[in-house]
């Protein structure tokens, strides 16, 4: 069957078209991506702003009549943190649902955070044995650790790279001492949750999804996106360590000349590259590997696990 999987999160509306089957890997037929930063279109009171929701109900518009002229059979859509902490939560669902005919379900940060494992799990397989997951939203960070594929702990903190961004990091450059407010920050929040997962003991294998991830691996000399999807990529705490200043005294039009940034992306690459080597650092972990699946492909999976046996 051809499924569709509609992704409203802080910095993207993403449609993912796929051929999938139970028990079989989804074959991507159609990717629809529009930069939306819900995170940013927030007003003083925590609402999504009129023009917000205007431009939301736009994009989930055309992205479903994407699905349709696809062909999808059906369309999975949900939305993550931004939609989720919206004061006005309410009334955007109700606009959007009347006006494109897309229900979406709020995922819980868990929820995202499960739901992610769950892709990772099915990628790396059982032979991986126990998995820590590190993933870096626009919204929040979602941590998760297991051997099955339903994680033993999962938590999602506020440290997502366009939120920093644009709550604590305001500069062009940011300013140094910004920088360092917001490390400290992030640490002090992430060393919150290490004791939740350090009682299951060290993890075999270590593993991150997200553009922040992906981009950081490339800059730090990974394959690109180009080389395929089963080429392995990994990020090690000491190529992130000697980045991390270096990306701080960039602008971020300096950032997006490096291998692998986009131009939408650079401007909230530091706060990302700083969750990314607070969390590394804490958990202890030396190096991880990028997952090329992630929030998405687990609700897919989920979705086709749920189907009745035919």
């Amino acid at each position: 069957m051809r499924l569709g999987v509609l992704d409203v999160g802080s910095n993207t509306v993403h449609l993912l078209v796929v051929d999938a089957h139970r028990g079989a890997r989804p074959l991507p037929a159609h990717s629809y991506k529009a930069e939306l930063r819900l995170a940013q279109l927030l007003d003083e009171g925590g609402a999504i702003s009129p023009e917000g929701i205007d431009l939301l109900v736009s994009t989930v518009g055309e992205a479903m009549q994407a699905a349709e002229d696809k062909g999808c059979e059906d369309v999975l859509p949900f939305a993550t943190s931004a939609v989720r902490e919206a004061s006005n939560a309410d009334l955007v669902l109700t606009r959007v649902r009347e006006e494109t005919g897309a229900d979406l379900q709020v995922l819980s940060g868990e929820d995202e955070a499960r739901l992610t494992f769950l892709a990772a799990r099915r990628w790396f397989g059982w032979s991986a044995g126990k998995l820590l997951l590190l993933d870096i939203g626009g919204g929040s960070l979602e941590i998760a650790y297991g051997i099955d594929e339903d994680p033993d702990a999962a938590v999602s903190l506020p440290l997502g790279a366009g939120r920093l961004t644009a709550g604590r990091l305001p500069g062009d450059p940011p300013d140094t001492q910004d920088v360092r407010a917001l490390r400290r920050h992030v640490r002090a929040e992430i060393a919150r949750t290490v004791g939740e997962f350090a009682r299951f003991g060290k993890p075999d294998h270590v593993v991150a999804t997200s553009k922040t991830f992906r981009q950081l691996a490339r800059i730090a000399g990974a394959a690109r996106s180009a080389d395929g999807l089963y080429v392995q990529r990994e990020l090690s705490r000491s190529s992130l360590e000697e980045w991390v200043p270096k990306l701080a005294a960039m602008t971020a039009e300096q950032r997006a000349g490096l291998p692998g940034v986009s131009v939408e992306r650079a401007p909230q690459l530091v706060a990302g590259a700083l969750v990314a080597e607070a969390a590394m650092d804490l958990f202890e972990v030396q190096t991880l590997e990028i997952c090329p699946w992630a929030l998405r492909e687990g609700v897919i999976l989920r979705r086709l696990d749920n189907l009745p046996s035919s």
